[in-house]
């Protein structure tokens, strides 16, 4: 009989319904940050090639253009270093530090709930199988010495199906919570990388052209 036979998941009593929200909870923000990150997730390199390409050409509004036709993290701060192009490098850097400050808690939202219920997936497994036992002991009150197998059974059914279930829970959401950090750090680190070489390059190449230009 297979273990996740609807007849043995009814034998885990009320906390499986509990692990079964949770577990539907887990799975529609694991896609949810998944699809997120994923449209965020662009060549930072290759990107800030082609906004130093178009800048070399004096082009600050057809690049300001492609930032904002350009989903995720890194154009948004790009884009907030380009709009203060003239300023000094404090005002620079600060408009940036804003810009990533706010890009970040939006790259991890909703990934503290699936590190939530990793953690209390098991417990409320736990709750589930002390319930069972507790059940198994009541049915030894009222049978004294004639109590059924069947009856104990119930019992000891609902106990160790609900720890199955807190762990089957438990291990791919904290899989789950371990791949999206993984994917947050990444983007970090493009967002990162990003501002300081967009604001390296709009305050040394593209600020020397600025005044060749004016001389001229």
């Amino acid at each position: 009989m297979s273990v996740l036979h609807l007849s043995i998941f009814s034998r885990g009593g009320p906390m499986m319904v509990v692990l079964l929200i949770m577990a539907m909870l887990a799975f529609v923000f694991f896609i949810e940050r998944v699809l997120y990150l994923h449209r965020g997730q662009i060549k930072a390199s290759a990107f800030l090639n082609g906004i130093k390409n178009t800048l070399a050409k004096r082009r600050l509004v057809e690049a300001l253009t492609l930032c904002e036709e350009t989903p995720g993290p890194v154009a948004s701060v790009v884009k907030a270093a380009l709009l203060h192009a003239s300023d000094d490098a404090q005002t620079m850097r600060f408009h940036v530090q804003e810009a990533a400050l706010v890009e970040i808690p939006a790259l991890e939202r909703r990934i503290g709930s699936i590190a939530a219920i990793a953690q209390v997936a098991p417990l409320v497994g736990l709750l589930g199988t002390v319930l069972g036992m507790a059940t198994t002991f009541i049915a030894f009150e009222k049978g004294g010495d004639y109590a059924t197998p069947h009856a104990l059974s119930l019992g000891l059914w609902q106990a160790l199906v609900c720890t199955v279930g807190g762990l089957m829970l438990a291990i791919p959401a904290h899989l789950a919570y371990h791949f999206l950090s993984s994917r947050v750090r990444a983007l970090v680190r493009d967002i990162e990388w990003s501002g300081n070489e967009i604001m390296r390059y709009l305050l040394s190449e593209y600020a020397s052209s600025s005044a060749d230009n004016k001389k001229e």
